[in-house]
């Protein structure tokens, strides 16, 4: 059981494929038009159940329930070691010299 008050995110449909402009391009009307949002939620609630969320910035929306405490899983990559000398170079450009 997830709590009342904890910081969830939620998945809801806008627009299914058929309510698309007419206007959007080919590939995009082909596929709903999604939602994710991240608030807190105002009822008890297992995943999966229909709930209620304050964002933020004080909006309610409501969704499927689909993560407790969601966070940023994306990086920027592996370490490149080419990037240290360029930092190097473009420190001794910029300011003359290392700035370590």
């Amino acid at each position: 059981m997830i709590k009342k008050g904890e910081w969830v995110r939620i998945h809801k449909i806008i627009l299914q494929p058929s309510e698309r402009a007419p206007q959007v391009p080919e590939d995009t009307k082909q596929v709903p038009l999604e939602m994710w949002d991240k608030g807190f939620l105002q009822e008890d609630a297992e995943i999966g159940d229909e709930v209620t969320i304050e964002t933020v910035t004080g909006r309610t929306e409501t969704g499927t329930l689909i993560e407790v405490n969601p966070y940023y899983e994306h990086d920027f990559g592996k370490f490149v070691p080419e990037l240290l000398a360029i930092d190097k170079q473009v420190r001794g450009i910029l300011f003359g010299g290392d700035q370590a």
